[in-house]
């Protein structure tokens, strides 16, 4: 039950933050690095202890156990004195139970909460020790008199007196768009100008009245070289050049469709591919199965012979082991036999030799009652 509602409560948690909780030691990673940049640590702390500057994930992934907490130690007692409080730095054969509890100790005097166990920040990394270090940083740049400025945006530039001249030979697409539409405007308005009405006609008439028309076709009377002349003259000011947009998608259509062709060519190769390969698959599946399939009929009667002396056997060890339990009775019985055998015989030397002892001193008492 208790590990069920520690996963239920797990889950509450998850849902309370969100997925993006797990993340959050990163940015917070990252705010207390451009902190300690703010507090000269690059000069002040990595110089003077000979160390490597710190990356925007380090104290966020495990990696070095051992020297991330000489560096966690190390980084909190410069903070603490850059707060205006006093702390040795740590060395590395100090205890560090007791270091955990003086950096702690520190912190909660400084007026921060601490709803944590000590042994939280032995790892030297984590969210407890990024939580530790930023607010650390952070009374360190309050007592540094630090005050963050506001942020000032950069000016547009409208394209002004002040601005840059921008090239007239040069054009955007934007500047072509709004040149077509006024193009289009301007030949919107000579149509309506030129659409006749009744009293238009009268004046047109009257024109025609006084002024006579030409009667031969006008020609040039400009020369082939001074034609080229000045189109020399006026072809720089032709030139019209177009800046690619690159958010433009219409500068990326010709690139797309090349993709497309390659990967339309790829693809057609690549299913040829598959295909054979599939075949082949398919061919060698069906003759490893033909092939198990006559092995399973040629080894069937070998499989059953072997099952039938698999069956003998295990009856012989069941008679080997009935008999070996009967020998075992036998030569108990055998060994009961023999010290009931060697007790008898023991008994009749005592027995011959009590006789013979009393046959002796029979003797003697009749030789000694003789005259």
């Amino acid at each position: 039950m208790s590990g069920r509602r520690g996963l239920v409560e797990d889950e509450a948690e998850e849902v309370d933050g969100g997925p993006g909780l797990a993340y959050m030691p990163f940015v917070v990673m990252d705010d207390l690095l451009d902190k300690l940049k703010l507090l000269n640590y690059d000069k002040e702390f990595i110089i003077e202890h000979k160390m490597k500057p710190l990356n925007r994930h380090y104290f966020a992934i495990p990696t070095n156990p051992g020297e991330q907490f000489y560096l966690f130690t190390s980084l909190a007692a410069w903070l603490i004195c850059k707060a205006g409080r006093q702390m040795e730095p740590p060395q590395e054969y100090d205890d560090p139970n007791s270091t955990v509890s003086s950096i702690l100790d520190h912190l909660r005097q400084l007026g921060v909460t601490v709803d944590f166990p000590p042994s939280k920040l032995k790892a030297g990394c984590g969210e407890h020790a990024i939580f530790v270090l930023d607010r650390l940083a952070d009374f360190a740049l309050k007592n540094s008199n630090f005050v963050w400025k506001k942020p000032t945006y950069p000016v547009e530039d409208t394209g002004g007196d002040g601005g840059e001249v921008e090239d007239e030979s040069e054009l955007t697409l934007d500047k072509v768009e709004e040149e077509m539409m006024a193009e289009y405007e301007e030949q919107e308005e000579e149509e309506e100008e030129n659409i006749l009405h009744m009293n238009d006609l009268k004046d047109l008439n009257k024109q025609k009245e006084g002024e006579a028309w030409p009667e031969e076709i006008l020609h040039s009377t400009t020369t082939q070289e001074e034609w080229k002349l000045e189109l020399e003259r006026v072809l720089p000011q032709l030139k019209v050049t177009i800046r690619s947009d690159t958010r433009d998608w219409r500068s990326h259509i010709e690139q797309m469709h090349e993709h497309r062709e390659k990967i339309n060519e790829t693809l057609t190769f690549t299913d040829k591919q598959l295909d054979s390969l599939h075949s082949e698959i398919t061919r060698s599946l069906e003759k490893i199965g033909s092939r198990e399939k006559y092995l399973n009929s040629q080894l069937e009667p070998l499989l059953l012979e072997y099952r039938n002396l698999q069956n003998v056997a295990a009856e012989s060890r069941e008679q080997y082991r009935q008999a070996s339990g009967k020998l075992v009775e036998k030569s108990h019985e055998l060994a009961q036999i023999s010290d009931e055998l060697d007790r008898v015989k023991h008994e009749m030397e005592e027995r011959g030799s009590s006789m013979t002892d009393g046959s002796e001193c029979q003797c003697l008492s009749s030789l000694s009652q003789c005259p």
